[in-house]
């Protein structure tokens, strides 16, 4: 398979999650990958997640329910580990549908509610740090 050239950043979609055209930032110093979630409530039929961002306007405030899902260990770029739920689901690059799994993390106050991390990214893509939005553009 040959890999995709993606830049540091674009907007992608998560059409299970009724997201679409949501910045990301290619991460390659990161492994996880995470995404915004304002709100997660654990029910007995899932974990409740709403996902919602007032300076992210793709982000609809649809709450999505999870029937699985983990937890994982994230350790953050100043040393300190935070214990994320963990969710699976799909995210489209290039038209391409890929499995991608998603910790979940209040990113209200950055500039990009989505992260893309190294877990993702290997055997898939390179990254050019050069360029911005290719899978966003490469429909058009």
């Amino acid at each position: 398979m040959t890999k995709k050239t993606i830049g540091r950043t674009d907007k992608i979609n998560f059409p299970k999650l009724d997201l679409f055209e949501v910045d990301c930032k290619i991460d390659t110093g990161a492994y996880t990958s995470a995404i915004h979630c304002s709100k997660v409530v654990v029910k007995d039929d899932g974990l409740h997640c709403t996902f919602y961002s007032k300076g992210h306007p793709n982000f609809n405030s649809k709450t999505k329910v999870f029937e699985e899902y983990t937890f994982t260990d994230v350790k953050s770029s100043n040393g300190f580990v935070e214990n994320r739920y963990k969710i699976k689901t799909e995210v489209v690059f290039f038209g391409k549908t890929y499995k991608i799994n998603l910790t979940l993390s209040t990113r209200d106050d950055m500039r990009f509610p989505v992260l893309i991390g190294r877990q993702f990214l290997k055997r898939k893509f390179l990254v050019d740090v050069d360029i911005l939005d290719q899978s966003f553009n490469y429909n058009k």
